[in-house]
């Protein structure tokens, strides 16, 4: 490694972000970009570990400590080419991943980790400044052709790892552009939308075919998809959303938050049928889910002017260390705080929603809650018990449910007769991807659940090695994780 003391000698930074009264005037991200100095110093913090635990940690096996070498000698391009052997979409990870290799570092062990992703970040931003990303299309097509259903990070990875083989890859997307939920999930102040559309038009200039608005089960069926392609892959994610079955459910201003997410992305495009708006303006909020999604609502409430904003979570509140009973490398379940969060949302913790109230005309004004707890007995799940006399009524004009997926929708997987698991999963061989169906393939949410980006970016890598092995009968020259395409410094 370039700097053997760097780890001694310079401490963690990340990049800073605009003050919260400026940012939430519009929907653009708010970091400060540092300066190249700074960003090396923070490649020269990686150590020289001997055993790199971050490669574990992360689920496409990134060559982290390669990269953050060149980074600190100045090797820009270099880096970038390291970073893109491994993971297909960098400026999408550097953004949204909760940096798992960061919790993995060895230097996290009694210092501030690596500020990992932050430096995945620059080396993406840097390489498409100056024009080193660029399409690379095959020399030569082999004649097969393969359905992508599904233009979320795993359905992308896979396509273009495919066309990369030389197949002829069409991506087929039921909404209006391609992305899934990195469109119509993520708020632009996360990830502005310019981001993807920037890369999928370097995916296009490859070869690979995109057709919107395009529902698979419905607008083509699957005997018709079989037919027309030698392979087809499900990417569709994990989109049914979990409920919360209680009184009052019904009411207007009790919302699904990614109905609540996706239609603020569309306005915030320019669209202009958006069907019945649902808008946080001058409205108490109560967000009911304290994962990403959750904090992705409160944060587009603050922009719409909510006049308050509660987040409600039924676990305990978390330790800002690592819990005891998950020690390093592994990812520790502790309290995360988001810009979101710092925006002004009151949090609240091991609380439970036992109904929401309406007014005469059917519009949710308000809801009950109760405070609860966890009783733990020696090998048994903790039990949820309601604390009693905590009943409490809140003023709420709009609830977001941030609940997590249950699973994906089956219309196409009924139609081509796949097994699906007790919570909607398609079932797949953990070896090569496949369903019980020959040639009919599944990576990401669609196969295990709903998850993080970097994991569905790697199921669709891991998935296309395995479908160009099915395609051509040979030993594919795609990557498997952690393979890359250069060798090792």
């Amino acid at each position: 490694m370039g700097k053997i003391t760097g780890f001694l000698e310079f401490d963690r930074k990340v990049e800073q972000y605009a003050p919260v009264e400026e940012r939430l005037k519009n929907y653009k991200e708010f970091t400060l970009p540092m300066e190249q100095k700074e960003l090396k110093e923070q490649g020269a913090r990686c150590m020289d570990c001997g055993i790199p635990f971050c490669h574990s940690g992360c689920p496409l096996g990134n060559l982290i400590p390669d990269f953050n070498d060149a980074v600190y000698h100045g090797k820009w391009d270099k880096a970038s080419s390291i970073l893109h052997s491994t993971n297909n979409f960098p400026e999408f990870t550097g953004r949204l991943c909760p940096a798992p290799c960061e919790e993995a570092c060895v230097l996290g062990i009694n210092e501030d980790p690596v500020s990992i992703e932050n430096i995945e970040k620059n080396i993406v931003e840097t390489a498409f400044k100056n024009g080193w990303i660029k399409a690379n299309p095959p020399a030569s097509r082999t004649g097969k052709k393969v359905a992508v259903v599904g233009s979320g990070p795993s359905g992308l990875a896979a396509a273009q790892q495919l066309n990369r083989a030389g197949h002829t890859v069409t991506v087929f997307e039921r909404d209006e552009k391609p992305g899934g939920l990195l469109r119509y999930g993520i708020p632009d102040f996360k990830m502005e939308k310019h981001i993807i559309d920037r890369r999928l038009e370097v995916l296009k200039e490859e070869g690979i075919i995109f057709k919107t608005g395009v529902h698979i089960g419905v607008d083509i069926k699957a005997d018709q998809l079989k037919k027309d392609f030698d392979a087809v892959i499900l990417c569709g994610g994990a989109t049914v959303r979990r409920n919360l079955p209680i009184e009052g459910s019904n009411l207007k201003g009790v919302v699904q938050a990614m109905d609540f997410l996706a239609q603020n992305n569309r306005r915030v495009d320019g669209i202009k049928d958006l069907g019945e708006e649902i808008k946080a303006t001058d409205k108490n909020v109560v967000v009911i889910g304290g994962g990403d999604t959750g904090s992705d609502c409160i944060g587009t409430s603050f922009r719409h002017g909510a006049k308050s904003v509660s987040n409600f979570e039924i676990m305990p509140k978390g330790t800002t260390e690592r819990p005891e009973d998950q020690p390093w490398p592994y990812w520790p379940m502790r309290l995360r705080t988001s810009t979101s969060h710092k925006e002004g949302a009151e949090r609240f913790f091991s609380i439970s929603t036992k109904k929401f109230i309406g007014d005469k005309d059917g519009n949710l004004k308000g809801l009950i809650t109760s405070e609860v707890e966890w009783i733990k007995q020696p090998g048994q799940r903790p039990q949820l018990k309601e604390v009693e006399g905590t009943e409490k009524e809140w003023k709420c004009e709009i609830a977001l449910l941030a609940l997590g997926f249950t699973g994906s929708e089956m219309t196409i997987a009924e139609q081509l007769g796949l097994e699906a698991d007790t919570r909607t999963n398609i079932k797949a061989s953990a070896k090569d991807y496949m369903t019980n169906v020959p040639g009919v393939f599944v990576a990401g949410d669609q196969r295990r659940g709903q998850s993080l980006i970097v994991w569905a970016i790697s199921e669709g890598r891991q998935a296309a090695h395995h479908i160009d092995e099915y395609l051509m009968g040979t030993k594919s020259l795609l990557p498997l994780k952690g393979d890359g395409d250069l060798p090792r410094i």
